[in-house]
């Protein structure tokens, strides 16, 4: 049985005190959620702060994206070390912001993953099409190449270590939001893909995270699909009651 991840990305939002503010009153939430797992991605600027708020609880924190390298000459970017040493145990990799705002290909990806898995690291890997792509039928042909990409060079027993997060990028930030079918039916796509790579063990087991303005009001919906494990939650992971209601989510 895949259980369920409710993860907030906070993107750039969130000072320190914000941030370990919201973790202190999330606890009790989280530390209710028998049915799912709960993380928060705080920028790196409290990153620290908010893991030492989160200690001993059922908050995860993952961090929203990290180098490859262990160290070096790379003026503002944070080591996968780096982010061991915050106390974050998750961490976000190849969200479509990073892909469009800032270039990242799925080779970067993929070393950035295998770099988050030498460390210890649970990466959430993201993939996702754009519209246009969506609209020209090229839906399937996308999420192949960044799978493919992305993944390259892993052995099952690392794909046992990852969570997926489809995010259909016009779906992000938008209003508009993919149809459970269409989420699910996509999410069936992407496990064939791991079947094909990894086979049925480990594509059975890998959980595959819904995100693109998943909302309270929409989320009931979203996880009554059996192929989707959960959501990678952006605008309505910045307060606390939308985040708390989303992390329980309506449940038959």
């Amino acid at each position: 049985m895949r259980k369920p991840v409710i993860a907030g990305n906070w993107k750039m939002y969130k000072t320190i005190a914000e941030a370990v503010d919201f973790v202190e009153k999330i606890k009790p939430v989280a530390a209710k959620a028998e049915h799912c797992e709960v993380v928060v991605a705080p920028p790196f600027t409290a990153l620290a702060a908010a893991a030492q708020a989160a200690k001993g609880s059922k908050v995860a924190v993952a961090a929203q994206d990290m180098h490859w390298d262990k160290e070096g000459a790379h003026t503002g970017d944070v080591s996968p070390g780096m982010l061991v040493d915050a106390g974050c145990t998750h961490v976000i990799i190849g969200h479509s912001e990073r892909r469009h705002d800032h270039g990242e290909t799925d080779e970067q990806v993929n070393r950035k993953l295998k770099a988050a898995l030498a460390a210890g690291l649970v990466p959430i890997v993201c993939v996702g099409e754009m519209l246009a792509e969506r609209e020209s039928g090229r839906t399937g042909e996308v999420l192949k190449t960044q799978f493919e990409g992305g993944l390259a060079g892993l052995t099952p027993s690392d794909f046992s270590r990852i969570i997926i997060a489809y995010e259909p990028v016009w779906a992000i930030g938008t209003g508009r939001t993919a149809t459970p079918e269409m989420a699910a039916e996509t999410h069936r796509l992407l496990r064939d893909l791991a079947r094909q790579k990894f086979g049925e063990k480990e594509a059975s087991a890998v959980r595959i995270l819904y995100g693109g303005s998943v909302k309270p009001d929409n989320v009931g919906g979203l996880m009554a699909q059996e192929e989707i494990d959960g959501a990678l939650v952006g605008g309505a992971s910045l307060k606390v009651d939308s985040f708390a209601a989303l992390v329980n989510y309506p449940r038959g």
